[in-house]
């Protein structure tokens, strides 16, 4: 039980803090836990990352002030033309855009931080934005914290 309030805290903190990086606490753990561990501290880490990023979404879409990010978005240019652009294409389609979270939260590609940011900017649904995130971060976890064990299972 311990473990897994330690790896939520961690992944929390890391979620909002992104130079910390919760896979290495993970598989740090993969050597002194059993396979029940890990599974509960892989759904709290994807549960404290969740929350984690929770801040960023509500940065783009502005119920979190940040000087800069509201003057670009109130200045007419490029920044502001692009965000309504995609705004428009992920109302049309939110699948594209339960997508893109999908993507960049399980593989980290684009950077999650950014995509939760534009997740909110192009105002997704939030408890969408939350359920993708927990899947696949807690399904990266999964992988994250079996990886090890099934690698060291082809070694003599």
């Amino acid at each position: 039980m311990i473990e897994a309030a330690l790896a939520f805290a961690v992944a929390l903190v890391s979620g909002a803090v992104p130079v910390i990086n919760i896979e290495i606490y993970l598989v740090g753990a993969v050597v002194a836990m059993d396979d029940g561990a890990l599974v509960a501290m892989a759904v709290a880490a994807g549960l404290g990352q969740t929350l984690g990023k929770l801040p960023y979404f509500y940065v783009g879409r502005g119920t979190i002030a940040v000087p800069w990010m509201r003057r670009k978005a109130q200045t007419p240019g490029k920044w502001a033309e692009r965000a309504e652009g995609w705004r428009r294409k992920a109302e049309a389609r939110p699948a594209w855009g339960a997508g893109l979270v999908a993507l960049s939260s399980f593989a980290s590609v684009p950077p999650f931080v950014v995509v939760s940011v534009l997740a909110g900017v192009v105002r997704m649904n939030v408890v969408l934005f939350c359920a993708v995130t927990f899947a696949t971060r807690t399904a990266r976890f999964l992988v994250v914290v079996f990886a090890p064990a099934w690698a060291m299972s082809f070694l003599p």
